[in-house]
């Protein structure tokens, strides 16, 4: 059984470009020990190790887990995420896991129960959480300095789409550009406005241009979506795979309130550079801006957490009301 550490000894699953970059935020920081790395790719495990000469390159998560590591981080195919979630919580050990937790939110509930029945901390990589500028935007909100709430445009347009095969299997991956996209930008959404119920949602998803039916059984590679709020907000998403947008890709969350406004927004098509503002009428100040060295803050709060007590947090159980919101939007 993994216990508590001041400094966490950690193994990742799958080191693949997002988790060897989670890796090498941690190896920097010198804020945890690196054990074990395991990936399917041998060379990829082998490259990612190079750095890390006290970690064990190991072929299985069972041999992961031998090493008795006080948490995992898992950047695998989301369809392998839940179950390997669970395994690494029942052991003993915390999982830091890459979005989604799972591909329903049946799955993603029974990370969480694993979660709470080992008493082990459980968190996901929704990393526009931790831009720059994006605590204060919440903070404004939660403040009601931007008054009342009543309208949310989240949009997340990929021009490429993902470069894995296994993003393009139903069974593999759980859904299209929604689970893989508009995932971050619902989370966000969410999270900024402190998780309110949601009454209702409605969607439209295609396939190359067409419609495609609901509960789905093609991944959708264009989708709108709009949820409404218990407090009478609303709001609306767009994401995609592969659209003619004239930019890598465009990134937005904008908060609409009675007293101002506020967004987070990607600058000239960068899936890196963003500019975070309030808004009050026609003028506006910058919360956040670039550059920002972001991608690796989500995973070293979680091992800040570790270090400080390894038991579970409710702050798990919001991980399955945004699942849920994107089960509803395909239809399941």
């Amino acid at each position: 059984m993994a216990k508590q550490a001041a400094r966490p000894r950690l193994a990742f699953l799958g080191v693949g470009w997002i988790g060897r970059h989670r890796m090498e935020a941690v190896a920097h920081s010198d804020c945890a020990q690196i054990v074990a790395i395991c990936d399917a790719d041998c060379e990829a495990a082998t490259q990612a190790a190079q750095r890390q000469v006290d970690a064990q390159i190991v072929d299985s998560l069972d041999a992961l887990l031998e090493t008795e590591p006080d948490g995992v981080v898992i950047a695998t195919p989301s369809g392998l995420h839940a179950q390997q979630a669970i395994n690494a919580l029942e052991h003993g050990a915390a999982v830091f896991c890459q979005k989604p937790l799972a591909r329903t939110e049946a799955e993603a509930r029974q990370v969480i129960e694993a979660a709470r029945g080992a008493n082990r901390l459980l968190a996901v990589d929704f990393c526009y959480r931790t831009l720059d500028g994006v605590p204060r935007l919440r903070e404004l909100i939660r403040t009601s300095e931007l008054g009342r709430i009543y309208a949310i445009d989240l949009v997340f347009h990929n021009a490429y789409g993902p470069d894995k095969p296994w993003f393009y299997d139903l069974t593999q991956s759980g859904g299209g550009c929604v689970i893989d996209l508009g995932i971050h930008m619902v989370d966000l959404a969410l999270w900024a406005l402190d998780f309110p119920a949601v009454r209702e949602v409605s969607s439209r998803l295609y396939a190359q241009g067409k419609t495609i039916a609901k509960p789905t059984r093609e991944l959708e590679d264009y989708a709108t979506a709009q949820f409404e709020l218990e407090d009478g907000a609303t709001a609306r998403l767009t994401c995609s795979w592969h659209l003619p947008a004239g930019c890598d890709a465009m990134i937005e969350a904008t908060f609409y309130g009675t007293e101002g406004g506020a967004a987070v927004r990607n600058v000239n098509g960068s899936f890196y550079d963003f500019q975070v503002e309030h808004f009050r009428g026609t003028a506006r100040a910058t919360l956040g801006t670039y550059p920002d060295n972001w991608g690796g803050r989500a995973v070293l709060e979680w091992v800040r957490h570790l270090s400080r007590d390894h038991c579970f947090d409710r702050e798990a159980e919001r991980l399955a009301e945004v699942t849920k919101i994107v089960d509803a939007i395909y239809g399941r």
